[in-house]
């Protein structure tokens, strides 16, 4: 597929979190498009800002993140700091195979609590 100029700048320009929705205990939060270097810091920003709001558990659904490289793992990583250091839970869910991979390589599915599905991601 091929996109104009404008088209690339509309979807670069779009936040990388799709969608929030509140649960009884936190917060689950729909991520969308590519984690790259270029896109890291806007993320970094966005978690930061919903990490203001101590929660219990922080859910997040990756399914439409295509790819992720080590600055998406590190911003992952921070938000997991966080929240560890509150006591509180944080959830990856719905990794596609590839985003799935690079967690494995970097040995991270050991430290992150993974999920197959948003349903399991509430009780994990």
């Amino acid at each position: 597929t091929t996109f104009t100029n404008a088209q690339r700048e509309a979807a670069m320009s779009e936040s990388l979190i799709r969608q929030r929705e509140d649960l009884p205990d936190g917060l689950l939060v729909k991520l969308a498009g590519d984690i790259d270097f270029s896109r890291a810091p806007e993320l970094r920003a966005e978690l930061i800002e919903i990490l203001q709001t101590p929660r219990a558990r922080l859910i997040i659904d990756v399914a439409d993140v295509g790819y992720m490289d080590s600055s998406g793992l590190a911003t992952l990583v921070e938000a997991l700091q966080i929240q560890r250091k509150r006591g509180q839970k944080m959830v990856l869910c719905r990794l596609n195979p590839k985003v799935r991979g690079i967690f494995e390589i970097a040995r991270l599915d050991a430290i992150f609590t993974l999920a197959d599905d948003v349903e399991k991601a509430k009780t994990a």
